[in-house]
């Protein structure tokens, strides 16, 4: 019973609160398309090509299913991510980066992503603080220009 009553509690909590420090999100003042797509164009502007583009909301609907618009960009950096796999194989499991944006029930746009200090303590990564710093510094700049 305590069980059923902590999941229900925690399914109660706002979004952000129910996530804690797994996950940082960010509004963006547009609609989830144009999110993804300014994402993509500060990505290239510096020189990052993003790996894939991933259409939730589309996969749905070709199997006859709704969901809110939802879509997933890969990218990164080697310069960032291969110290870090050097640090520690099995953080490419998380590798490339990747930023979630969404669209909530009252049709408010999202940005997630995890952050990289998550990373540090997940795979318990040492010696490697200007890597994690710049990764965030980066992650930080392309969600805001992408939502603002």
């Amino acid at each position: 019973m305590r069980l059923v009553m902590t999941m229900l509690f925690a399914l109660a909590l706002p979004f952000s609160a129910a996530v804690g420090d797994e996950l940082t999100t960010k509004p963006s003042k547009f609609s989830v398309k144009e999110t993804v797509d300014r994402l993509t164009t500060a990505l290239k502007d510096k020189g990052i090509t993003p790996a894939a583009r991933i259409d939730h909301a589309a996969a749905a609907k070709a199997v006859g299913l709704e969901l809110r618009p939802t879509e997933v960009l890969l990218f990164g950096n080697p310069k960032l991510g291969t110290p870090l796999m050097q640090a520690n194989r099995l953080v490419a499991i998380d590798l490339p980066m990747k930023i979630l944006v969404w669209e909530d029930d009252a049709g408010k746009v999202w940005i997630a992503y995890t952050p990289p200090s998550t990373l540090k303590v997940r795979y318990k990564i040492d010696g490697r603080d200007d890597t994690l710093k710049a990764m965030a510094g980066a992650l930080e700049a392309f969600a805001s220009a992408a939502g603002n």
